[in-house]
Protein backbone atom coordinates (compact mmCIF):
# COMPACT_ATOMS: atom_id res chain seq x y z
CA UNK A 1 0.00 0.00 0.00
CA UNK A 2 1.45 3.28 -1.08
CA UNK A 3 0.53 5.18 2.09
CA UNK A 4 2.43 2.75 4.30
CA UNK A 5 5.47 2.74 2.03
CA UNK A 6 5.59 6.54 1.95
CA UNK A 7 5.22 6.69 5.73
CA UNK A 8 8.04 4.17 5.98
CA UNK A 9 10.31 6.63 4.17
CA UNK A 10 9.62 9.13 6.93
CA UNK A 11 9.36 7.01 10.10
CA UNK A 12 10.96 3.71 9.13
CA UNK A 13 9.65 0.28 10.21
CA UNK A 14 7.30 1.92 12.70
CA UNK A 15 5.03 2.62 9.71
CA UNK A 16 4.33 -1.10 9.31
CA UNK A 17 3.77 -1.69 13.02
CA UNK A 18 1.31 1.18 13.21
CA UNK A 19 -0.53 0.01 10.09
CA UNK A 20 -0.95 -3.38 11.75
CA UNK A 21 -2.95 -1.72 14.53
CA UNK A 22 -5.67 -0.57 12.12
CA UNK A 23 -8.82 -2.68 12.34
CA UNK A 24 -9.41 -4.45 9.03
CA UNK A 25 -5.85 -4.11 7.78
CA UNK A 26 -3.73 -7.24 7.88
CA UNK A 27 0.02 -6.96 7.38
CA UNK A 28 1.88 -10.14 6.47
CA UNK A 29 5.46 -10.97 7.44
CA UNK A 30 6.53 -10.02 3.92
CA UNK A 31 4.62 -6.70 4.20
CA UNK A 32 1.80 -8.02 2.05
CA UNK A 33 -1.28 -5.94 2.82
CA UNK A 34 -4.78 -7.40 2.98
CA UNK A 35 -7.88 -5.26 3.43
CA UNK A 36 -10.69 -7.02 5.28
CA UNK A 37 -13.73 -4.75 5.38
CA UNK A 38 -14.79 -1.34 4.15
CA UNK A 39 -11.76 0.13 2.40
CA UNK A 40 -12.86 3.72 2.99
CA UNK A 41 -13.10 3.18 6.75
CA UNK A 42 -9.80 1.33 6.80
CA UNK A 43 -8.03 4.12 4.90
CA UNK A 44 -9.47 6.65 7.30
CA UNK A 45 -8.27 4.56 10.23
CA UNK A 46 -4.81 4.29 8.73
CA UNK A 47 -4.49 8.04 8.23
CA UNK A 48 -5.72 8.69 11.78
CA UNK A 49 -3.27 6.12 13.16
CA UNK A 50 -0.37 8.04 11.68
CA UNK A 51 -1.89 11.40 12.60
CA UNK A 52 -2.09 10.31 16.23
CA UNK A 53 1.65 9.78 16.26
CA UNK A 54 2.99 12.64 14.20
CA UNK A 55 0.15 15.09 13.63
CA UNK A 56 -0.83 16.97 10.48
CA UNK A 57 2.48 16.30 8.74
CA UNK A 58 1.62 12.60 8.61
CA UNK A 59 -1.77 13.37 7.08
CA UNK A 60 -0.04 15.34 4.34
CA UNK A 61 2.32 12.42 3.64
CA UNK A 62 -0.76 10.21 3.22
CA UNK A 63 -2.42 12.70 0.86
CA UNK A 64 0.73 13.03 -1.21
CA UNK A 65 1.04 9.24 -1.40
CA UNK A 66 -2.38 8.80 -2.99
CA UNK A 67 -2.61 12.01 -5.01
CA UNK A 68 -1.91 10.27 -8.33
CA UNK A 69 -4.44 7.51 -7.52
CA UNK A 70 -7.39 9.77 -6.68
CA UNK A 71 -8.50 10.45 -10.28
CA UNK A 72 -8.86 6.69 -10.79
CA UNK A 73 -11.02 6.19 -7.68
CA UNK A 74 -14.73 6.84 -7.38
CA UNK A 75 -15.63 9.81 -5.18
CA UNK A 76 -17.43 7.64 -2.62
CA UNK A 77 -14.34 5.43 -2.16
CA UNK A 78 -12.10 8.34 -1.15
CA UNK A 79 -12.19 9.20 2.55
CA UNK A 80 -12.70 12.86 3.36
CA UNK A 81 -9.37 12.92 5.19
CA UNK A 82 -7.56 12.22 1.89
CA UNK A 83 -9.33 14.90 -0.16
Amino acid sequence: MRIIKDQELVIGPLAWREAGKVVGLKIGADHAVKVDGDSRSILTGLVHQYEGLFGPASVQVCRDAVRSLLPKMSEEDVPDVLK
